[in-house]
């Protein structure tokens, strides 16, 4: 007993102990978890890391319900082929989200525009040809509107008349007369349109010396303006 006293210190009693301890853990660690021997509540705060984690290990199931938020969501994580049909409703889209670039061609078709929504200064200059208007409005619009005059003789004789017609296909939207030359005793008595078969084909003009006495020369001129109808 005395030779034992002799050896023990407690450097030697402090190895004893490690020595004892080592190998405690060694076998603690040898030993085999039973399965779901380790509980939850075993488990410290914030153990396991993501390191922790298997690949693919935490499926959809594993997920708790609206417990992904947008923060967690990486870069270009979410492909067109995860979204469902009409699933980007007008509601989700953000303020002039859609830029023209991201529309396919002929993909705004008439139903998709609302009424009066298309304003002219949406509209190109001469882009509206003809056949794009309907047939009775057309029908109305005056088109190649063109302008001429004729020319009586010019002389001192009582009275004389003058008239121009129109090119073939075109009538007469309006016209007028005057009297060039001696004006002092000269008077227009007449100016309208010629008809011929129910058609304004030209333009009349009358002229008269109101004094009844021959005096300066002058003439009768009649213009026209025409169109096609």
């Amino acid at each position: 007993m005395n030779t034992l006293k002799r050896h023990l210190s407690v450097a030697n009693v402090l190895s004893l102990v490690a020595i004892f301890i080592a190998l405690s853990a060694t076998a603690m660690a040898a030993t085999k978890l039973a399965p779901n021997q380790v509980k939850s509540v075993n488990i410290a705060s914030q153990a396991v890391t993501n390191a922790k984690i298997k690949t693919q290990a935490v499926t959809s199931g594993k997920i708790k319900n609206l417990g992904i938020a947008a923060g967690d969501l990486g870069a270009n994580s979410v492909l067109s082929s995860k979204i469902a049909k009409k699933a980007v409703t007008n509601a989700k889209l953000g303020t002039e989200a859609v830029g023209a670039e991201k529309l396919a061609k002929n993909s705004v078709t008439n139903a998709k525009i609302g009424p009066e929504a298309v304003t002219t200064g949406k509209i190109g200059g001469e882009s509206i040809s003809a056949a794009k208007l309907s047939a009775s409005f057309y029908a109305q619009l005056v088109k190649n509107v063109s302008y001429f005059t004729a020319e009586s003789v010019s002389n001192n004789t009582i009275s004389r008349s003058a008239e121009v017609s129109c090119p073939v296909g075109k009538q007469a939207i309006g016209g007028g007369a005057r009297v060039n030359g001696e004006l002092q005793d000269v008077a227009v008595t007449g100016s309208n349109p010629a008809v011929t078969a129910g058609l304004r084909t030209g333009w009349q003009a009358f002229g008269r010396d109101v004094e009844g006495t021959p005096g300066g020369n002058w003439s009768i001129e009649a213009f026209v303006v025409c169109a096609e109808l």
